[in-house]
C-alpha cells in the first residue's frame, strides 16, 4: 500500500487496544477521547497533507526499499536532498498544525537505527540490520507512525544505570530466552505515544562495560501487553475535554509516561542487545536528527505565531505602529535563523557506510541552542504585540451567558469592522501557543537538555583546525 489516507490512519488506531490512563482513570476509547483526539489529529495531518496536491512534494517520495511511494516520515535519508526535505517537511506540517505533529521522533529513530545497526553488524557479525530492514519494510508498506522511547526516568542522576538502588530507573533486560527478551523500566515525555502504531526504544545515554542489560534497542506495537501509557498533565489540558476556550481548535499535544511492565520483545524486533560501545553512537545520532527536526518544526510554529501577531495588529488597530512592526521583524528573524541552521546542517551532511546520510551535528545543535532561547523570546514578542487578554480572557461560556454576554461583546470590541468573536478567537490562539506547557517546554528540553547541546558542539567541533588557522596567521610554527 505505501500510503494511508488520514481516515485509514484514524481507523487503524481504532483497531489497537493500548493500555492507557489519564487523570486517574483508565481510557477505553483513545481515539474518541477529546484530549487525545486533538493530538491524534495533529499526527493525522501528516497523512492528510500527503493527499493534498500542494503538499505532496513535501510529504511523499519513492522508497527504494519497497519500490512504492511512501510518506517521508517512514524514509531514512538516502541523499542530501532527503536531509533537506526533512526540514522543509517539518516546517510545512508545523505551519499547518501550529503545534507538535508528533511524528518526527519516529523518523529520527529509524534514521539513527539505519546507521547504527549496520555498524554493529560490521563489528560483531550480528543480524540487527536485517531485523531493522524487515521492520522498516513493514512500517513503509503500512504507513505506520512511530514514537521514540528514548528518555529514561533516570532516578538518582548522580549514579549510572547499574549503580541505581532500583535498577528499573533505566529500562533494561530482565530475561533472555530463545524467542526473545523481557524488558522493564519507564520512558518519560513520550509525545504522541497513543497517536503511534509503533514504540521504538533506544538507550538514553552512552554506556560502559557492565551496562550490557541497558544497551537495548527494539520496537513493539503501542498496544503490546505490559506497556502502559500514563498521559501527563499540561497547562490548558482540560479545555479539549470541556470543548471550550480551545485556542487551537483542531490540534494539540499530549505527553505520556510509558511504563514497560515486563514487556516481551521477539528477537526479530531487537536492534541492539548488550553492545555498550554503540549506545553512545545511537543516542548521538538520534539526538542530532531530532534537533534538526526541531528546527523545521519550531520555525513553522513561529510562522503561526507571526500570523497571530499580525492579525491581532489588524484587529486591535495597531497595524501601522512602527515599534510593533519591528517586533514582527524580530520574530521573522528568529524563525529564519532557526530554519537556516537546520538547512545548513542538511547540506553539510555526509553518507555513512549503510547508505544513510547523516547531518552536520554542530549545526544541528547550534539550531537547538538557538531554539531554546529565541523561541521563548518569539513567544514574548507575540504576547507583547497581541495584548494582555492573552493571559485572562473571559470564557466563551461567559460570552454565551444571556446576562453578561452582550456586555462582554461590547467591551471586547477592537476595530469596528472586525467581529468581536474573531478578536477573541485570535487572543485564545495566542494563549494556546504561548502557554501550552507540553509544547513550549519541549522547546528547551526536546532532544536533550541545553547543556547536552553545548557539550555536543564542543565535542564535535574541530577545535584543532581553528587553532592552526590562528597560529598560521600569527606566524607561529608548530
Amino acid at each position: 500500500m505505501g500510503l494511508k489516507t488520514k481516515e485509514e490512519y484514524i481507523e487503524s488506531l481504532r483497531e489497537m487496544t493500548p493500555t492507557a490512563y489519564m487523570f486517574g482513570e483508565k481510557i477505553t476509547n483513545v481515539v474518541d477521547n477529546p484530549r487525545l483526539r486533538a493530538g491524534i489529529e495533529a499526527t493525522g495531518a501528516t497523512y492528510e497533507l500527503a493527499e493534498m496536491e500542494e503538499y505532496r512534494h513535501h510529504m511523499v517520495t519513492q522508497s527504494p526499499l519497497i519500490n512504492e511511494p511512501v510518506n517521508r516520515f517512514t524514509l531514512p535519508p538516502a541523499s542530501i536532498e532527503d536531509l533537506v526535505a526533512r526540514v522543509k517537511t517539518n516546517r510545512a506540517v508545523a505551519n499547518r498544525v501550529g503545534t507538535c505533529h508528533q511524528r518526527c521522533t519516529g523518523l529520527d529513530c529509524i534514521s539513527a537505527l539505519s546507521i547504527t545497526t549496520y555498524d554493529i553488524d560490521q563489528k560483531y557479525g550480528t543480524k540487527y540490520y536485517d531485523n531493522f530492514i524487515n521492520f522498516l519494510k513493514n512500517v513503509q508498506k503500512n504507513d505506520l507512525a512511530g514514537n521514540a522511547a528514548v528518555t529514561d526516568v533516570k532516578g538518582d542522576r548522580s549514579l549510572g544505570p547499574r549503580e541505581q538502588t532500583d535498577k528499573d530507573m533505566y529500562l533494561h533486560v530482565v530475561d533472555r530466552g530463545q524467542e526473545g527478551i523481557v524488558v522493564r523500566g519507564a520512558k518519560a515525555h513520550q509525545t504522541g505515544s497513543l497517536s503511534s502504531h509503533e514504540i521504538i526504544v533506544l538507550p538514553t545515554r552512552a554506556l560502559r562495560k557492565g551496562d550490557e542489560d541497558y544497551a537495548i534497542a527494539f520496537a513493539v506495537p503501542a498496544d503490546t501487553p505490559g506497556l502502559i501509557h500514563v498521559v501527563g498533565r499540561s497547562s490548558l489540558d482540560t479545555r479539549e475535554l470541556d470543548g471550550c476556550d480551545l485556542g487551537n481548535i483542531r490540534y494539540s499535544k499530549y505527553c505520556p509516561t510509558l511504563i514497560f511492565d515486563d514487556v516481551f520483545v521477539p528477537w526479530e524486533r531487537v536492534f541492539m542487545c548488550g553492545e555498550v560501545d554503540f549506545a553512545g553512537d545511537i543516542v548521538l545520532r538520534f539526538s542530532a536528527f531530532h534537533r534538526q527536526s526541531h528546527g523545521g518544526c519550531k520555525s513553522g510554529k513561529i510562522d503561526c505565531m507571526i500570523g497571530a501577531a499580525l492579525t491581532m495588529m489588524d484587529y486591535n488597530g495597531t497595524a501601522k505602529a512602527g515599534h510593533l512592526k519591528q517586533k514582527v521583524i524580530d520574530m521573522v528573524h528568529k524563525a529564519e535563523t532557526l530554519y537556516g541552521c537546520c538547512l545548513a546542517s542538511s547540506y553539510e551532511g555526509q553518507k555513512n557506510p549503510s547508505g544513510t546520510y547523516f547531518i552536520n551535528t554542530v549545526l544541528a545543535n547550534a539550531s537547538k541552542i538557538h531554539e531554546s532561547t529565541e523561541l521563548a523570546e518569539a513567544i514574548r514578542l507575540m504576547v507583547d504585540i497581541c495584548g494582555g487578554f492573552v493571559a485572562d480572557l473571559p470564557s466563551d461560556k461567559d460570552m454565551e451567558n444571556p446576562e453578561i454576554g452582550p456586555l462582554l461583546k461590547k467591551y471586547m470590541k477592537g476595530v469596528e469592522s472586525v467581529p468581536v468573536e474573531n478578536r477573541m478567537k485570535m487572543f485564545r490562539l495566542a494563549e494556546k501557543m504561548a502557554m501550552e506547557s507540553a509544547d513550549t517546554i519541549s522547546d528547551i528540553h526536546g532532544g536533550g537538555s541545553p547543556e547536552a547541546h553545548r557539550i555536543t558542539i564542543l565535542r564535535e567541533t574541530d577545535l584543532e583546525s581553528k587553532k592552526k588557522a590562528a597560529k598560521r596567521l600569527a606566524g607561529i610554527a608548530d
